[in-house]
């Protein structure tokens, strides 16, 4: 399976031909051009934080890594198994010139990734990773002499840190959330979060916590995407232990969703919502998701006094629209919050924290929390990019076909009907057509989106 390069990083499945997947010389080769690219906008800082998820290739990926950049003269400070936002955080802290997380997020056990991070933990911008892409295939690299050779730190305490950041964020409220005596099962899914999240709760004043999947050994339990086909056990044991919430995280820990009381799915793009909800009570502003996301966020805001805007897919995109417009809260409806004054970055731990004071502060479980929103239904598909699909002539032919529908291109193509809509574009994580619809109808959702994914077909 070709590599794929987005502004999500370079991803890949491990093993094969070089540029076929993830194998060691695409590894060292997009380490080392990073490196480069660091160091000419940076030539007295050659300082690097990295660290990994729990995914099976971890280890091997991250020697891979760390030797190139000590070859390229870099000292690597190395949280080890870790969670993507504590890396983003432990850059700023160390005041490095950038980061490299290990991880491929919600993809399954055979794909490995490396994410970018700038000097402020953020990714980095279309323009540099066009640079580095130039630079990767080019292979004009220039690597450290014996005297100049970088080394490798091992840090620790970076979690703690992040976790004391989250304690002190003016919103979270330890005492209601000890008060609440909450009892929480969490799918750890044999990732960096049975670390993490337990961590986090035990800080917050949480003492019932039970964690499923918690060995952290990378053979995931399911797949690792904390959608409602893979948390079925989830569901099961929060009914089972009588547990007020359960808690599902991705490997590494930047996506967030929740369990009610009673089993069912408080729903990923709701974690959002009711994260902004929350923030908007007290600190009035605008909130940002991206396109593929729930209209839900917009009438919260609104309701507050707000203003919601869009941003294209892709965490990158969703920070440069929320800085643009001063939003104090935004993210994406696969259950990534952003909360700007801890960091720019997805991060479920701070998302656990502020949702679990929200739900201490409004004395409603999780259930009657749900049901205080806007009902709308998310028809979520996807098809596999073959060879037969051109996307650029699929999508013109799609605009024609709807000409008389409001239609956005920003990021794919966005066509609205009334009040529902449809989001098609091709994944930055996976060689796919992502397929989106949403309306106020189960039914009517899954219909407009089958009848895109005909279209798309038959097109093909």
């Amino acid at each position: 399976m070709a590599l794929i390069k987005s502004i999500s990083g370079i991803r890949g499945t491990i093993g094969g031909e070089p540029g076929e997947g993830l194998t060691p010389l695409d590894v060292v080769k997009y380490s080392a051009a990073f490196a480069q690219i660091l160091a000419k906008s940076h030539s007295q800082n050659k300082k690097i934080v990295i660290g990994r998820d729990g995914r099976i290739s971890g280890p091997m990926v991250e020697g891979l890594v760390v030797n190139t950049l000590v070859g390229m003269g870099f000292d690597v400070i190395n949280l080890g198994l870790s969670t993507t936002p504590t890396v983003e955080m432990a850059v700023v802290a160390e005041k490095a010139t950038g980061g490299i997380i290990l991880t491929a997020s919600h993809n399954p056990k055979e794909w490995n990734a490396l994410k970018l991070l700038n000097e402020a933990g953020e990714f980095i911008s279309a323009d540099t990773g066009a640079a580095l892409l130039a630079l990767a295939d080019a292979g004009d690299f220039s690597f450290a002499s014996v005297d100049r050779l970088g080394k490798e730190t091992k840090a620790e305490g970076h979690l703690a840190n992040h976790i004391q950041a989250i304690l002190d964020h003016p919103l979270v409220d330890k005492k209601a959330i000890q008060a609440a005596q909450f009892s929480v099962v969490v799918d750890a899914i044999n990732s960096s979060g049975a670390i993490a999240v337990p961590a986090l709760l035990t800080a917050l004043g949480v003492d019932q916590i039970k964690v499923l999947n918690a060995e952290t050994h990378g053979h995931f339990a399911h797949n690792p995407e904390p959608l409602p086909e893979h948390l079925r056990d989830l569901c099961q044991s929060v009914v089972k232990e009588k547990a007020h919430l359960g808690i599902a995280v991705d490997p590494d820990v930047d996506r967030l969703c929740f369990v009610c009381e009673d089993g069912s799915l408080f729903g990923e793009e709701y974690t959002l919502v009711a994260v902004a909800d929350y923030v908007l009570q007290y600190k009035k502003g605008n909130t940002v998701s991206n396109m593929s996301s729930t209209r839900a966020l917009k009438d919260i805001t609104e309701k507050h006094g707000g203003t919601y805007y869009a941003s294209a897919v892709g965490e990158v995109n969703v920070v440069e629209k929320m800085k643009a417009v001063s939003a104090v809260i935004g993210g994406e409806g696969n259950g990534g919050i952003i909360v700007p004054e801890l960091h720019y970055g997805r991060d479920a731990l701070i998302g656990i924290a502020l949702f679990l004071t929200h739900l201490a502060k409004e004395k409603k479980t999780a259930k009657q929390l749900r049901n205080t929103y806007p009902d709308y239904f998310m028809s979520k598909n996807k098809i596999e990019l073959g060879k037969n699909i051109v996307l650029p002539s699929i999508f013109k032919a799609l605009q024609q076909k709807y000409h008389k529908q409001p239609q956005h291109t920003t990021d794919g193509l966005k066509i609205e009907f009334e009040q529902d809509w449809v989001h098609l574009r091709a994944s930055n994580t996976e060689p796919i057509i992502r397929i989106y619809a949403e309306s106020n109808s189960p039914t009517v959702a899954d219909n407009i989106a089958k009848r895109l994914m005909d279209d798309i077909r038959e097109m093909a």
